[in-house]
Order: structure tokens, then sequence, then C-alpha cells
């Protein structure tokens, strides 16, 4: 089952390699709540490592991501593993669009010639 979350990147911190092999990139993410904004810590692994790559601080993101959970020693342990970022790009979005078309209200798709009605 997949989650997601939207706010603003805080930090993103370096890659972590540890002697197996096992790579990971942790990122925090401020998502707004009501009065009391929350710092989310979140997790890429090995591959997913790469979609950190071109963001920033301070920029607005929509993660997807999966929790992990697991006991060591008697302690439970939760983990939200990102697999899926996308850049929101709306605020920032001055595209080119075409004028809003103004309908006339008397102007009507009804055309009187085609009186079909069955009853």
């Amino acid at each position: 089952m997949s989650y997601e979350l939207t706010g603003k990147i805080k930090l993103i911190q370096e890659t972590q390699t540890f002697s197996s092999g096992f790579t990971k990139r942790e990122m925090v993410v401020t998502v707004e709540d009501g009065n009391y904004p929350q710092d989310i810590s979140l997790e890429f692994l090995k591959d997913k490592i790469s979609l950190l790559d071109g963001l920033n601080a301070g920029q607005s993101v929509t993660v997807t991501f999966d929790i992990r959970g697991r006991e060591y020693n008697g302690r439970y342990f939760n983990n939200l593993v990102g697999w899926k970022i996308q850049a929101d790009t709306g605020a920032g979005d001055s595209g080119n669009y075409p004028p809003p078309v103004e309908e006339n209200p008397f102007d009507s798709p009804f055309d009187p010639a085609d009186d079909d009605i069955p009853f």
C-alpha cells in the first residue's frame, strides 16, 4: 500500500553507503498540518536515490512512499521509504494559454428545423 504527502523540502542529506554495499539517502519534507507544521523524514534506497538529484530545499514536492516496520531488541521502528517524487510547478507556471472563450447565452445548439421529438 502506498501513501502520498505534499510539502516543502527542508533538507536533503548526503548519500550513505554501508560496508555491505547498501546505500540510502534521506530527506525531510515540512508538511503544513494546522497550526503545527510537521517535519517528515523519508528515505530513498538503492536506485531510488537518484530521484533526489536536482531537488533543492524550499521546493514544493509530492512524495509517494511506503511504510515499513521492523522489530529490533523488543523495540519497533517505522520507516517511510520513498519511491516517487513529483516537483510541484503549479505556483510558478507561466505558460502561454489561449484566452478564455466567452459564450453568448443566446447561442443555442438547438436547431428548430431539427424538431424530431418522438411524442
